[in-house]
């Protein structure tokens, strides 16, 4: 994501250009909700022109308009799509192009601007090193102005590992690596625990001074939960490429709707950023060369890795665990990510792997 450096007049342009793109696409979707059609050909034979002269966009913008449109449609198609005036505005090729590393050209209602890009190091790197830039999305948040750009990127090749880096993905530890290196989730918990309890005053006060604080703080927990994953995330990879092994995780998809938590528990496991870190890794992985496989969880915190034997109750605690065969006792949660990296290693043709 980067950040656009607009002077007043170009603010403003941009604003008007992002205002009119939404209310066209608010347009477009009462037609496409009366005809009940997401098909990008079939709705601009429809609302081509009329968005052309009523929205004054320019060809290649009410396209874009209307391609929005449909991809929101078919989400839910029994529901009309509405989108807020400062909604993002996706960029191509032939309405936004770059002028260097520290420039672009972007079109606006009143034709092309050159606006400054702010370029930090990783995408100065990035923008240098690789040319290939597909659609950018143009997005206003908090009186600024940002560009979240895709840059095609090839992936080196991959040998099939002999060994696997098993991690076991929790709320008390964020991941266990079948190293027995822990990345605790102390902070992050506490964090929201915090963010949570001053949410429920400041809704409960709602004075302008509190809803306005509400605002400011609403992406800062977001923030900070994205940044640890990150860090996570880049470490494990790292691990894993200097050791030349696979690296496994847990196919958590749908864990929210298999567990059963207290009434007390629901809100910790609901912004349990599972897939967000599963993620960071898979990506991570694709650009370090590294073999990544996500693998069934069932049962891996309840399997003994000396004699095998799987049963609820060697499960002692959240932290603990204790084999009622043959007394093989451990770190739950060790144990489980050394189950992980041998489930991946066995069953190998039934993982969900990616590699280059």
């Amino acid at each position: 994501m980067l950040k656009l450096v607009p002077t007043p007049e170009q603010k403003i342009l941009l604003l008007h250009t992002m205002e009119a793109f939404n209310a066209a696409c608010n347009a477009a979707a009462v037609v496409a909700f009366e005809h009940g059609t997401a098909s990008k050909y079939r709705l601009q034979s429809l609302v081509y022109y009329d968005l052309r002269a009523e929205f004054h966009l320019s060809a290649q913008m009410a396209v874009r308009a209307i391609g929005k449109t449909c991809d929101a449609y078919k989400v839910n198609k029994r529901k009309r799509p509405e989108f807020a005036p400062h909604g993002a505005i996706p960029y191509d090729q032939r309405i936004l192009t770059f002028k260097g590393l520290d420039r672009v050209s972007i079109l606006t209602l009143e034709g092309r601007q050159l606006v400054p890009l702010l370029l930090y190091g990783y995408a100065n790197e990035r923008l240098r090193v690789y040319d290939k830039r597909g659609q950018a999305d143009l997005i206003y948040r908090d009186g600024e102005f940002y560009l979240a750009i895709v840059i095609d990127i090839p992936e080196p090749p991959c040998d099939e590992p002999e060994e696997w880096l098993g991690v076991d993905l929790g709320i008390v530890n964020i991941a266990v690596d079948s190293d027995g290196e822990v990345h605790s989730g102390a902070q992050v918990n506490g964090l929201r625990h915090r963010h949570r309890r001053l949410r429920a005053k400041l809704q409960t006060k709602g004075t302008k001074s509190a809803k306005r604080l509400l605002k400011k703080r609403r992406r800062k927990e977001e923030r900070f939960v994205r940044d640890v994953n990150h860090r996570i995330s880049k470490h494990l990879v790292a691990k894993a490429q200097d050791t030349r092994r696979g690296l496994a995780l847990e196919d958590l998809k749908g864990i929210r709707d298999r567990v059963t938590v207290r009434r007390h528990q629901r809100a910790t496991l609901h912004s349990w950023s599972f897939a967000q870190l599963s993620a960071f890794v898979a990506y991570k992985s694709a650009l370090a060369g590294v073999v990544f496989a996500q693998v069934d969880p069932r049962n891996t915190s309840r399997t003994c890795p000396a004699c095998g034997l799987v049963d609820k109750r060697n499960r002692v605690s959240q932290s603990s665990f204790s084999c009622v065969s043959c007394g093989f006792a451990g770190f739950a949660d060790h144990i489980a990510a050394a189950n992980i990296g041998r489930r991946a290693a066995v069953n190998q043709p039934n993982v969900s792997g990616l590699c280059a």
